[in-house]
């Protein structure tokens, strides 16, 4: 079931629910509010403005929030293009509260300061050790086929603890037509295997794909599975989408949140929607 929200020009839409509200991310440091308990019900821009204080290097392209949850703290994994490093990049803000306003407590860019990149995730092993996923974007790279990244986070979340490592390229998916490795997301399943859903172009527009590394690792081998997690045409929906991240409703339906269409079809423009899934033998399921 794909539900519609009447959210139009966000892209890349992360959800985070706290006390029954749901709050929505979205690029242009966007953020949105829903207090209405349905995910179909009314959202409003965040009344606290900024929701994100700009940092002194910010030129433009701020991409792509993500909110996590961490020790009653709320950081924002998020991308902009800065005027000292010349190329997109990765930073880390926090906030007191999920409206903010975030602050940048990274210097800067924590990605690699002459590589383009964007779309950061966090993950936190069973360890406790961070990670960090993110694009080794395809316009830096010399053939143009973009790279999936990771790196150990330090404890604090404002730097890099190891030298990152490339985990597979756009063109290893079975699926993709493009260089493009956009939107990671990682989900550990009941049964212990760590997927990844990351987005790229298909056959039937931008659409969202899973990986699954081999080890359990998230600087282990990565396999490309074959079957997408969403695509139009899997989903007999008339609008590709895609920029995906996995959350539970108030009610423990697991949902992928995306935006959809990519780009804006006749007169439907860039929306999020939510598609229902579920997990089942290790796997993750969309439901249409």
């Amino acid at each position: 079931m794909i539900i519609e929200t009447h959210v139009t020009k966000l892209r890349d839409p992360y959800i985070v629910v706290k006390d029954g509200i749901y709050y929505a991310y979205g690029t242009g440091w966007q953020c949105y509010v829903n207090q209405s308990g349905r995910l179909d019900g009314e959202w409003k821009r965040s009344k606290i403005s900024p929701t994100v204080i700009v940092p002194e290097d910010f030129v433009k392209q701020n991409w792509a929030p993500e909110v996590h949850a961490v020790n009653g703290k709320y950081y924002m994994f998020t991308t902009y293009f800065s005027s000292k490093t010349q190329h997109r990049g990765c930073s880390v803000f926090c906030a007191d509260q999920p409206e903010g306003p975030f602050v940048q407590i990274s210097d800067g860019h924590f990605t690699p300061h002459d590589w383009d990149c964007i779309d950061a995730t966090l993950y936190i092993d069973e360890d406790g050790q961070p990670w960090s996923i993110f694009v080794h974007e395809w316009t830096c790279r010399p053939d143009h086929v973009g790279l999936m990244s990771v790196a150990k986070m330090s404890d604090d979340l404002t730097h890099l603890a190891s030298e990152p490592v490339d985990l597979f390229r756009a063109d290893d998916a079975p699926w993709a037509t493009a260089g493009v490795t956009d939107g990671c997301f990682m989900y550990r399943t009941k049964g212990g295997k760590l997927l990844m859903i990351w987005s790229n172009f298909a056959e039937d527009g931008y659409a969202v794909g899973i990986a699954e590394s081999e080890d359990g690792r998230p600087d282990g081998k990565w396999l490309q599975r074959e079957k997408r997690l969403y695509g139009k045409t899997d989903a007999g929906y008339p609008f590709d989408g895609g920029h995906g991240m996995l959350f539970t409703d108030t009610d423990g339906q697991l949902y992928l949140s995306m935006h959809s269409p990519n780009t804006p079809v006749g007169d439907r423009d860039t929306t999020m929607v939510f598609l229902s899934v579920k997990e089942e033998n290790d796997d993750l399921i969309p439901i249409y």
